[in-house]
């Protein structure tokens, strides 16, 4: 099954290159097979909402967290998911949203 991992965190929380390296995660996902793509996004003062036909500059929820990145992931089910998203980087300082894809 495919999930969608949003990584999520503050930006003002600051913390080390180490910390946040996400390269060691990203290899070990790699090799086992389980990620399929993943990307960093661009700050939140670059987002645009669009909302109703509204279309407004800035994040889509007025919240402390913002989403930063994201990876897909295919694993046998939610366990497996669950435990590639606890050793990711940013587990430790901010939070992963662990997200099934509807079936097709």
């Amino acid at each position: 099954m495919k999930y969608l991992l949003l990584i999520c965190g503050e930006e003002s929380v600051e913390v080390s290159p180490e910390q946040a390296d996400p390269e060691p995660w990203i290899e070990e996902t790699e090799r086992r097979g389980v990620r399929l793509d993943g990307h960093r996004l661009c700050p939140v003062s670059d987002a645009t909402t669009v909302r109703a036909g509204l279309v407004t500059q800035g994040p889509f929820a007025e919240t402390k967290e913002q989403i930063g990145g994201f990876d897909i992931i295919e694993c046998a089910d939610l366990d497996e998911a669950i435990e590639i998203a606890l050793k990711h980087p940013v587990a430790s300082f901010g939070s992963i949203e662990v997200r099934p894809f509807w079936p097709e």
